[in-house]
Parts: C-alpha cells; sequence; structure tokens
C-alpha cells in the first residue's frame, strides 16, 4: 500500500502555476518512488494581488502532472504589515479543519512534512499530526527569528523576540524529524545549548541536511525550449549576469559601481535580470552616471532563467554580507540554477560552508567591495581557455548533487526513518 505524504507550504502556490519549485520537485520524485504526495497551501499567490477563488469553500483541490494541490482559504495581503501576519494566521487556522475534511475523504496521510517559511505552519503540523498519531517532519527552511532579529524587527531580548524563540525550540523539539536547507544550521542549536550534549532536549540524530537544488532535466530542457531573442545576450561581449530579487539584501548597487570601475571594457557588459523596490533607483543611476555597459532587463519568467545563464560569461551571487548570517552556508536557488548552467560563479559574500569552494565552480570575495568584485570579474575573463572551461565543468558536476532525484532519496531515508 502507498505511503499518503502530506506536504505543507504556505507559498507553495505559485509551484503549481510554474510546475516546478522545491515541494513541487520532491511530489514529482516521491509518487515516482511509490508514494502518494499532496500539497497543501495557500489560495494566495505571494507578492501578486492574485486570490484562487474556493467556491466559499475552506479549500479547493486542483491536480497538475499527478500532484494534488490543496488551496487552503486565506485572507489577502499587501506587503509585509499586518495584513500579511494575518493572512499567516488564517492559513494555520484553517488547516484544521481542512485537514480534519481532506483526512476524512481521502484517508489520513502516513507522514506530515511542514515547512517554514513562517512557524505556524510547523505549529499546525506537529499538532495535527498528534491528532492523527503520525509523525511530522518539520523543515526548516529559514531561522526565522535569527532572520527577523537581523532585520532588526524585533529585539531578541524583548518579550516578543523571547516568545518567538520558546516558539522556535517548542518545533525543534516536538518535531519527529528536523530538515535543515542549510549545512551549518545544526551549528544554531549548539550556540543557543538545545543540543542533548549540553543539557538541552534537542537529539541532533534527528536533525537532517537537504538542500534547495535543482531538476536538471527541466533545467537542460528548458534552455532548448526556451529562447529570447536579445542582442545584448547573444552578443560577443563578455557577459556579467545577475538574475534575482532587486531589494536592499541582494546589494545590486554594488554590481553597478564594479560596473563604474569597468567602465573603459569595451567588451564587458552587465546584464541586470529581475525586480524589486530598488530597481527605479538604481536605473536612474544607470542614467546619472552614464553606465552604458550595464543594461536592467527588468522582471523576466523563470522558464527563460536557463537560457539566459547559458549565454553568460559568469555569473553572480550578489548579496549583502551584513543583512544575513552566512556562516552556515547557502540555500539560494539561483545557486544552483547558476552551476547547473555550467559558467563560473562570482559570490560577493564569504560563506561558511561554501559550496562553490567545495566544488572549485568560482570566486568567493573576501571583503564584498565593488573593487574586488571588479578584480574577479577581470581575473575571470583572463583565465586560460581550459582553466575557464573546467570550472564550468565543475560547476555543472557540483549541481548533480543537488538534483532533485538524488535529494528526494535523502528525503526518503527521513520519511521511513520516522514512519
Amino acid at each position: 500500500m502507498k505511503k499518503k505524504i502530506w506536504i505543507w507550504n504556505h507559498y507553495a502556490t505559485d509551484m503549481f502555476f510554474n510546475k516546478g519549485g522545491r515541494h513541487y520537485w520532491f511530489a514529482e520524485n516521491l509518487n515516482k518512488n511509490g508514494y502518494e504526495t499532496t500539497i497543501f497551501c495557500a489560495n494566495t499567490r505571494h507578492n501578486t494581488e492574485e486570490v484562487i477563488d474556493l467556491n466559499n469553500k475552506k479549500y479547493l483541490i486542483k491536480t497538475v502532472n499527478d500532484i494534488p494541490f490543496v488551496f487552503v482559504q486565506t485572507t489577502p495581503y499587501t506587503g509585509n504589515g499586518m495584513s500579511r501576519v494575518k493572512n499567516m494566521v488564517w492559513f494555520y487556522k484553517n488547516l484544521f479543519p481542512v485537514a480534519k475534511e481532506y483526512a476524512k475523504k481521502y484517508g489520513k496521510p502516513d507522514v506530515i512534512l511542514a515547512s517554514s517559511v513562517h512557524p505556524l505552519t510547523l505549529v499546525a503540523g506537529i499538532k495535527i499530526a498528534k491528532k492523527f498519531g503520525i509523525p511530522c517532519i518539520c523543515e526548516v527552511r529559514d531561522l526565522w527569528p535569527e532572520a527577523i532579529f537581523a532585520f532588526d524587527k524585533a529585539k531578541e531580548k524583548s518579550l516578543l523576540g523571547r516568545i518567538l524563540v520558546a516558539g522556535e525550540y517548542w518545533i525543534y523539539r516536538n518535531a519527529d524529524a528536523l530538515i535543515f536547507t542549510k549545512e551549518g544550521d545544526t551549528d544554531y542549536i549548539k550556540e543557543k545549548k538545545w543540543d542533548t550534549a549540553q543539557g538541552g532536549k534537542i537529539d541532533l540524530n534527528k536533525c537532517f541536511y537537504i538542500n534547495n537544488g535543482i531538476d536538471i532535466e527541466a533545467f537542460n530542457q528548458n534552455i532548448d525550449e526556451y529562447v529570447i531573442d536579445d542582442e545584448d545576450l547573444n552578443s560577443e561581449k563578455f557577459n556579467v549576469v545577475y538574475a534575482g530579487s532587486i531589494r536592499p539584501v541582494n546589494d545590486v548597487g554594488k554590481i553597478l559601481t564594479a560596473a563604474k570601475l569597468l567602465k573603459d571594457q569595451q567588451d564587458i557588459q552587465f546584464l541586470i535580470y529581475g525586480d524589486g523596490n530598488q530597481r527605479p533607483m538604481l536605473e536612474q543611476r544607470i542614467i546619472d552616471e552614464g553606465l552604458t555597459n550595464v543594461k536592467m532587463k527588468g522582471f523576466i519568467n523563470k522558464k527563460y532563467i536557463p537560457y539566459i545563464l547559458s549565454k553568460a560569461s559568469v555569473n553572480l551571487l550578489n548579496y549583502s554580507q551584513t543583512q544575513y548570517n552566512w556562516s552556515r552556508g547557502n540555500s539560494s536557488n539561483k545557486l544552483f540554477e547558476y552551476m547547473a548552467s555550467g559558467k563560473p560563479v562570482i559570490s560577493t559574500v564569504k560563506m561558511g560552508y561554501s559550496i562553490i569552494e567545495k566544488y572549485q565552480c568560482g570566486i568567493e570575495l573576501e571583503n564584498s567591495t565593488p573593487q574586488e568584485l571588479a578584480d574577479a570579474i577581470i581575473k575571470i575573463k583572463n583565465m586560460s581557455e581550459s582553466e575557464y572551461k573546467k570550472i564550468g565543468e565543475n560547476a555543472r558536476i557540483g549541481a548533480e548533487d543537488f538534483d532533485f532525484n538524488l535529494l528526494t532519496k535523502k528525503l526518503i531515508d527521513v520519511i521511513e526513518g520516522v514512519g
């Protein structure tokens, strides 16, 4: 008899439409391995005003590629204020009646995989799994209280901060297994002295590392199927490509400053794909500073990203060194797309548990300055053909270790371990 797996991710809604993403690929590969997988998500699409009409019901089921998606009723929201908090709370509250009714119709699951970003999904997973008498695996994709403290949204020693940390500890204690997406995330548990070796209640043997990754077959297929007719991208110039959000944490202004330093290098151009709240400001900078070697391409559909990256000469993993704790590693989807493209990667931050260093597929900057970035670009541009090809091949081979076929096997080990 097939094991039923329920995957809960508030923000998996886009995966239904994109036919891709972490939990879509997990579900797809779990089904290939004889499991029966269902994804529960919100009926709102993140960063849009789009709401899926549920016909006045608490949930709606839609199926794509034999994966049922259960869209759970939530409230619309914009931005990151109280309307978004309300959206999270309603998703949490409605999971309880929806899970009960869905289980009555289709049978209860054997395992629940509850995934953050926000912790209420994990709390619901633990509580509902307990009612069903089944295990709950909690997947922590962001150390959410730490991130809140880092962005100064709350102080760790404040009442709210202490409540958040206590809630985090409760989740870690009560989960039957914990999956972290960064290799060094369990260092956080040790730093808090929550592990059993230091008198805490969390057994590190129930903690597992499964990073984000990529469907390499789909990525390569998209290179051939979704081609962009772009004279900049298809020019003979050395293309320095950034693809991603344009927000403070991405520090895209640093790329513009590096481009200014390389203004006299006529055969180097910077192509920036993506959108975000800093885009208008940076577009104005390009005009004001006469940066003719920088092209802001705007939002691009994800299906075109593989082709774009394949036409790059080097891909930039660009972040702010100060707005995130990079010591525990990186789980950026972008990194694995960059690697799969078979092109060298430059990271503007030095990371712990470095994947770039492990696979020798690029350069990590020590000091994260525009001058250092400009120097790294020139270094890669001036490499011998054999050295350049070797780094690109290292990237492509490294990406294979993060293919979802392999990552799903790791997940199956966790599922069978708790089941």
